[in-house]
């Protein structure tokens, strides 16, 4: 039983907090029903996104038995039925495609949209240079997007523009951890054969950058003002440019960036960092109401 929890990964399923997104800043977070209806978009994510990595980790599994960390997953290491992960991965599937259309109609629909991109990634999108990275951007956004929909809320153009250049730093640190410090590291990801250090570094920048600069624009702009009652939000820039400053030192001088999920749950300062950007903001956009 433990062998078949492993392959949901569920190491993974933080990144699906970016379905809180919405509710954080539509000022209704406090608003019980609305909360409880996001955990439960949140649960619905967690099982679409461990199906999904059920299906990539049988597709891939020949690569990943040849690769130094992966090998020891519980489909390359054998440790459960084929058949049976398979048939996990389809119910999981079904269940939560059934489950988040009963929540709401409309993100149902996001969900499949979310369940066709992660499969076109998995089979095609990941073999396209530059595409593979934005089809992963594109799955946070999708998340946002769902966490959005579910309590009817309007949705910010910032919230996506934020999330993707944020995404897309991430998964570029992820690709190029893996082009520096895996041996023949096309063998074990093909697209990797496409990209080069110095690439991924300047691709690393340009994203990095554009993250803090669309975040402080955000908390400037008139319409955010305007929506807040305050131009406070600005104080909360300087957590989300140690944020990323922190990353990039784990991605350079640790050589962390290969998994994203685990220094969200073991980087110290990084969690500190991000506790206390929650809390800059809880004070300024709702302790004053």
């Amino acid at each position: 039983m433990l062998a078949l929890f492993k392959t949901l990964r569920p190491a993974q399923w933080t990144k699906n907090f970016f379905v809180f997104a919405g509710i954080i800043f539509s000022l209704r977070f406090f608003e019980l029903p609305l909360l409880l209806k996001v955990g439960y978009a949140f649960v619905i994510f967690c099982a679409l996104s461990s199906a999904i990595y059920i299906i990539n980790d049988l597709k891939d599994i020949e690569r990943d038995r040849r690769h130094p960390q992966k090998k020891f997953r519980p489909i390359a290491n054998q440790q459960v039925s084929i058949p049976v992960v398979l048939i996990l991965a389809l119910g999981l599937m079904l269940l939560a495609g059934g489950a988040a259309f009963k929540l709401d109609v409309l993100f149902g629909w996001v969900a499949v949209a979310y369940i066709i991109l992660m499969l076109l990634y998995t089979f095609l999108l990941k073999e396209m240079v530059i595409l593979d990275v934005f089809s992963i951007a594109a799955g946070f956004v999708l998340r946002a997007i769902a966490g959005v929909v579910v309590i009817d809320v309007e949705l910010s153009p910032w919230l996506i523009i934020c999330t993707i250049l944020l995404a897309l730093f991430i998964a570029l640190g992820k690709r190029r951890h893996e082009l520096v410090t895996l041996t023949e590291a096309s063998c074990h990801r093909g697209i990797l054969e496409e990209y080069t250090p110095q690439l991924l570094d300047q691709l690393i920048s340009v994203t990095a950058g554009a993250t803090v600069v669309a975040y402080a624009l955000y908390t400037l702009w008139p319409e955010t003002v305007t929506k807040f009652g305050t131009r406070n939000l600005v104080y909360s820039v300087p957590f989300v440019l140690y944020g990323i400053f922190r990353y990039l030192y784990l991605i350079y001088k640790k050589e962390q960036g290969g998994r994203p999920e685990k220094i969200l749950l073991t980087d110290v300062p990084l969690i500190v960092d991000i506790g206390l950007w929650v809390i800059t903001l809880i004070m300024i956009v709702y302790w004053r109401r």
